[in-house]
């Protein structure tokens, strides 16, 4: 289980990375470079196991806040078209939150099993 999840936590890395390079355009781009990229650097850090338990708990906290904080008061879906383009914006913003705060749990979960 835990080979898996290293596993995976090198693919997140990847997406994560990939999601702070696309916000080039976006007004606030410096805030989600942060934000993505410190996630991609937690993942690499928990495949490579160093990632400390309480870092991955605070950050499953820190991410799971913010997407509370982020969710529109009415999700609209993630497509422009669908709804008023501001709650598409939050909506989309607070579903990568999400993504982010429930891999970093995954991670404080994976750090309670012991490899031998």
């Amino acid at each position: 289980m835990k080979k898996i999840l290293k596993i995976l936590a090198f693919i997140f890395a990847a997406l994560f990375i990939y999601a702070a390079a696309v916000q080039y355009n976006d007004p606030d781009a410096t805030k989600w470079y942060a934000i993505y990229g410190m996630a991609a650097f937690a993942s690499i850090l928990f495949g490579l196991g160093r990632l400390p338990l309480r870092w991955s708990i605070i950050l499953a906290i820190f991410y799971l806040g913010l997407t509370a904080y982020t969710w529109p008061e009415k999700f609209e879906g993630v497509t422009i078209g669908e709804g008023d383009i501001v709650n598409v914006e939050r909506g989309r913003e607070a579903l990568g939150l999400l993504i982010a705060g429930i891999m970093m749990s995954l991670y404080t979960i994976g750090s309670f099993t012991k490899t031998k």
